[in-house]
């Protein structure tokens, strides 16, 4: 073979395993009803295009509101919202990258009811689970086969602020762990906390520190939250003032340097719900539930927040929403809308344009991306 034929096979064979990499199934968590949707689906997501395929039902559940992926990209876990008192069901399943199937794994109880949210530590050893109606955190260990292998902590939160309609009492929204692995956070909307936690991970163990806790502006209502790569700043999106607040970590505990809110103008009964950092770190996007956009705004050197603009479309309430792996496109789920769309993103502005591309998905609530294998 002449070095010129060479090259240019090598160069081939380089594009081909680039636009094979560019493909994800994208899982979707929903709300479940008789006439609805019966549990989590997928569909595969061409970044070349922009298109997903049609959706198909990967594992049937209750209400799994909220997904999330092993970093090893072979298990999913979802919380199912509901439970009683010794909570709802948090669920391990094992992906099939190949064909996008799921297969379930083993289920343990929440221990708070409400369970509605659920994310995993960067290394893959633990789990921390945020139950709603309960107003508590749980944290589990997690196997080399993916299993959840025990609820090794749990956290009754305390406290009440100052909405009479929403805060009489905790309320946990979401929780992370730090990029070090070394500690986790837990976002109360309840009692306008970001509570936190520290995790020895080869003694199981879990310590609240409470010296530590972040306290965000009175009535803010604190939901989500987006951590820095580094750990030395967060956003958190106010659910109840239609905000998002930029914290800044310290030693000896954090707090909220700027507060900006979501909105161009105040509207009548709106509520963020995610608050996504882009993929490059550049912007920060905060979705709104009643204006029905997501606001977008750039980070600054110094890590605050400029408002760049809001992103429009045929978006029913967004609850949440995700940016692909190659950071060129944003799905969007619309809850009232009964369908997922495919926004592509302009990383200059961090502003995004409506494609078309849309899938049906009733009651659509969470997007998360895995790798396609070959």
């Amino acid at each position: 073979m002449t070095p010129t034929r060479a090259a240019a096979v090598a160069v081939a064979l380089a594009f081909a395993g680039t636009a094979a990499a560019d493909d994800s199934w994208a899982f979707f968590g929903s709300y479940t009803d008789k006439a609805g949707s019966k549990g989590i689906y997928r569909s595969k997501f061409d970044a070349a295009t922009g298109k997903l395929s049609a959706p198909e039902l990967a594992a049937e559940m209750g209400s799994p509101s909220f997904l999330a992926v092993h970093p090893s990209n072979k298990f999913l876990y979802a919380v199912g919202e509901g439970g009683g008192k010794d909570g709802g069901p948090v669920v391990a399943f094992a992906i099939d990258a190949k064909t996008g199937a799921l297969t379930k794994l083993n289920e343990l109880l929440s221990g708070g009811s409400g369970p509605c949210h659920v994310s995993v530590h960067p290394k893959g050893t633990h789990a921390i689970v945020a139950n709603y109606g309960g107003g508590s955190t749980a944290f589990y260990k997690i196997g080399d086969d993916g299993k959840l292998v025990e609820r090794i902590a749990f956290f009754q939160h305390e406290g009440s602020s100052k909405n009479p309609g929403r805060q009489k009492e905790p309320h946990s929204h979401c929780g992370f762990f730090t990029p070090d692995g070394a500690a986790a956070v837990s976002v109360d909307l309840g009692i306008d906390k970001v509570k936190v936690f520290t995790l020895d991970a080869t003694k199981n163990t879990v310590t609240e520190a409470k010296d530590r806790d972040v306290t965000t502006p009175p009535g803010a209502g604190p939901r989500h939250i987006a951590i820095a790569p580094d750990g030395k700043f967060a956003y958190v999106c106010g659910e109840l003032d239609s905000t998002v607040n930029v914290i800044e970590f310290g030693e000896k505990g954090g707090k909220v340097v700027q507060s900006l809110s979501t909105l161009k103008e105040p509207v009548k009964g709106n509520s963020t719900a995610e608050c996504v950092l882009s993929p490059d770190g550049k912007f920060v996007y905060v979705s709104n539930r009643g204006a029905n956009t997501i606001a977008a705004f750039k980070v600054g050197a110094d890590r605050k927040l400029m408002a760049a603009g809001h992103i429009t479309g045929d978006i029913k309430i967004p609850r949440n929403f995700n940016i692909d792996p190659s950071g060129k496109w944003m799905l969007i789920a619309s809850q009232d809308g009964g369908k997922v769309g495919v926004w592509e993103v302009d990383a200059a502005t961090g502003l995004a344009k409506e494609t078309g591309n849309t899938v049906a998905v009733s009651k659509c609530v969470c997007v998360k991306f895995v790798p396609v294998a070959k």
